[in-house]
């Protein structure tokens, strides 16, 4: 199955950008940095912890430049963390910077220290594109977690998303004896469903993570993406799908042995009804996310004609036939899986 290699970027339009500044994204203190960071003069290949390969690699600046984007760096922190309190934040530094030249948002990470206790940090600046800011959006209003970024200009600023790499996960954990895999079955129907309900695409396993939380008698699990860039974009309904991503079908041939159907029908209806209450608390939120979202271009019409068909036949649906948008599509895909639900 093919995602397309090179997405179109758009713009934030000045009816996003409105919605941004009224629920607190848009924040005009944080610097427009992105194209500051993209003048770096050198670079090194960065290893992870373990000295195995990434796709990352470790940017410097001259010692004039970097002088400058320090404080800068610890400035947006305080403002992605502390709501702009850079006072209490003197003690902070930046340890790296880090660039991936890969995807669509080609993100910079960025390491932040505590020079008290070495403690660090990370978060990521990226180019600002509209499908990915829908997509942060969807995520922080209908997941059962909430998301923290930031936006001015060209400048995406993202907090960091803990949790194991998926890819890492199915190659090194999925058949440990301590991991319950009822339960991580049970979590990737959820998070299949999620994904579906709001047309997140390309949730291959490198573009989200499991949580494990230790609890009082079991071990919690729950699966996040981290990569928001085909948030309805491609035509194909199965892009939307985790299950259809030939590097997940461990988790689903593990799906297939541990659980019948009625089962998963059972954690996908219990899925819905927890988006649909989140629906309910956001409702003046998420209907003035997808009123800006109907009216923006996020796909060329060829996916759009394309998905809408695919849609309408999956749903047997004909509401999807005017629709002229992802925005609209996403609108009454969201309708018609959570129907007489909120």
């Amino acid at each position: 199955m093919e995602i397309s290699k090179k997405k179109i970027p758009y713009v934030v339009g000045p009816a996003l950008n409105a919605y941004l500044t009224k629920y607190g994204r848009h924040v005009a203190s944080v610097p427009e940095i992105y194209r500051d960071l993209s003048r770096f003069s050198e670079t090194a290949p960065y290893e992870s912890p373990a000295g195995t390969e990434t796709l990352w690699q470790s940017v410097m600046y001259p010692p004039g430049e970097m002088a400058e984007l320090r404080p800068k760096l610890t400035r947006i922190y305080a403002d992605l963390k502390m709501g702009g309190r850079s006072a209490v934040a003197r003690h902070l530094d930046v340890e790296r910077i880090d660039f991936g030249e890969f995807g669509n948002s080609r993100p910079f990470r960025i390491r932040i220290i505590n020079r008290y206790n070495d403690n660090f940090d990370h978060y990521y600046v990226k180019w600002a594109d509209a499908s990915r800011i829908y997509g942060l959006e969807l995520e922080h209003i209908l997941s059962p977690t909430r998301i923290n970024y930031l936006i001015n200009g060209d400048t995406l600023i993202e907090e960091h998303i803990a949790g194991l790499p998926g890819d890492v996960f199915l190659r090194d954990w999925l058949h440990r004896d301590e991991i319950n895999e009822v339960r991580i079955a049970k979590e990737f129907v959820k998070f299949n469903e999620r994904c579906f309900i709001r047309l997140l695409g390309d949730m291959r396993a490198v573009n989200y993570v499991v949580d494990i939380t230790p609890d009082f008698e079991e071990v919690q699990y729950r699966v996040r993406p981290i990569d928001f860039d085909q948030q309805s974009y491609e035509g194909r309904q199965e892009m939307y799908m985790a299950q259809s991503f030939s590097d997940n079908q461990p988790m689903v041939a593990m799906i297939d042995d541990l659980l019948n159907g009625e089962t998963i029908e059972q954690y996908r209806k219990e899925e819905r009804t927890l988006v649909a209450r989140r629906c309910k608390v956001a409702e003046h939120r998420l209907g003035a996310l997808l009123e800006v979202m109907s009216g923006d271009e996020l796909s060329p019409p060829e996916k759009v004609a394309q998905l809408r068909s695919e849609l309408a036949e999956h749903h047997h649906c004909a509401a999807f036939n005017s629709c002229t948008t992802m925005g609209e599509i996403v609108r009454v895909n969201i309708s018609s899986l959570l129907d007489g639900l909120y």
